[in-house]
């Protein structure tokens, strides 16, 4: 059996996003929010990113040059950013057609041990942020008559982790505040999808996992390694993409994952 230790190359873009405005949340770092601006940017798309952290938002702008429309601070656990975020993104892309929700936060401690706070935070921004982020897009795209919502849930809505029951149920939240939404917007031509990952590697979550951890999980990869998170954001930008317009209210995973 032969199982590549690395992913392979990017894939070229093929315009699947084409002349589209494009709000990314949480697009700052190395993750899965900013492999998805670089892949809709690939693809043709106006971008605008956003992140809580102004620093790591600037660089990535920085990173990314006149390539952006705009970037823009926004802690998703206060709403009046978030309407603020929306607003300043339709601004800057005369409209936005696709909003990918990619913000959340993580931790691990059991249900024993776990705080209230422990429990509330990684709620608020995982859930709670991603619901007032689909209600502000929302609130944009049904007067338009069109849009697509993609929000990151993650494989962890569906099995169970030790030390992760407030991130596993956030998750498994995003995954049905996805199909509920999507409900309700289809009535307006309005999609929205979600992606739930694995495990896609970078430089954050190396520094936040211990090393047994990620060997763990990465063991129950079928390719033997991790994702790179270019992997997933090309399936976002899939669901983005008028390849998918018949496809509202799913939860797409992005896992060689086997049980």
């Amino acid at each position: 059996m032969i199982r590549s230790p690395s992913p392979p190359a990017p894939p070229t873009g093929h315009g699947l996003l084409a002349g589209k405005g494009v709000l990314v949340t949480a697009a700052a770092g190395t993750g899965i929010g900013s492999a998805t601006a670089e892949r809709c940017l690939a693809e043709g798309a106006r971008v605008v990113i956003s992140d809580a952290h102004e620093r790591r938002l600037g660089e990535a702008a920085e990173q990314l040059g006149d390539r952006v429309a705009a970037a823009l601070v926004c802690d998703v656990t206060v709403e009046e950013q978030v309407r603020s975020l929306v607003d300043g993104a339709a601004d800057a892309l005369g409209g936005i057609d696709v909003m990918v929700n990619n913000a959340g936060l993580g931790g691990t401690a059991n249900v024993v041990d776990m705080t209230d706070d422990q429990w509330a935070t990684v709620l608020d921004v995982t859930l709670n942020g991603t619901f007032r982020c689909v209600r502000a897009a929302l609130g944009h795209m049904q007067p338009r008559g069109a849009g697509v919502i993609v929000n990151n849930a993650s494989v962890l809505g569906w099995r169970a982790q030790r030390g992760q029951a407030h991130y596993a149920a956030a998750k498994a939240g995003v995954m049905a505040l996805t199909r509920c939404a999507a409900m309700e917007a289809a009535d307006f031509g309005v999609r929205v999808n979600a992606v739930a990952p694995s495990i896609a590697m970078h430089a954050f979550l190396a520094k936040v996992t211990t090393d047994e951890l990620l060997d763990e999980l990465t063991a129950r990869e079928a390719f033997g390694r991790a994702a790179a998170p270019w992997e997933v954001a090309t399936v976002i930008a899939f669901l983005a993409s008028d390849y998918s317009t018949y496809m509202t209210g799913e939860v797409v995973s992005v896992s060689s994952q086997h049980p």
